[in-house]
């Protein structure tokens, strides 16, 4: 069974998982390693799992340290996507936005006020509102 799966990146991101038959469900970003790779060892287990991870880049504003952090956990959310054999892709933040019906032009907001329209029975977050909208496309774009 196809399970869609969407990807906010960075420590106040999340991850969501959309499948074919049930029921949606997201998790803020895991802190460790270790629980990035069981949650998504666990979610993915008899299911046929395809992600897409949101396609963001470091800023001027961020600092070098934060700029390292979040470049490094990218990479450890497209390692432990390999080691776990999902495929993936990326997506911009406009084409997700733009088909979802939500730009939100940097204001959180907006994605969490569609996240909780398209999904009324999850109590909705900053952290998984991207996250639920990028796999919802990834189910409407690539059933």
């Amino acid at each position: 069974m196809k399970l869609h799966i969407g990807i906010d990146p960075g420590l106040s991101g999340g991850i969501a998982f959309i499948p074919a038959i049930g029921n949606p469900w997201a998790h803020k970003m895991p802190e460790t390693d270790r629980d990035l790779i069981d949650l998504l060892r666990d979610s993915i287990s008899l299911h046929e799992p395809t992600a897409l991870i949101e396609l963001v880049h470091s800023s001027p504003q961020m600092g070098v340290k934060s700029a390292f952090t979040f470049g490094e956990g990218y990479g450890r959310i497209q390692a432990t996507l390999t080691a776990l054999a999902v495929p993936y892709e990326r997506v911009r933040p406009a084409a997700w936005q733009k088909a979802m019906g939500c730009l939100t032009r940097g204001d959180k907001n907006v994605s969490k006020r569609r996240a909780q329209e398209l999904f009324p029975t999850l109590r909705i977050t900053h952290s998984i509102a991207d996250a639920l909208l990028i796999a919802e496309f990834s189910r409407r774009s690539r059933p």
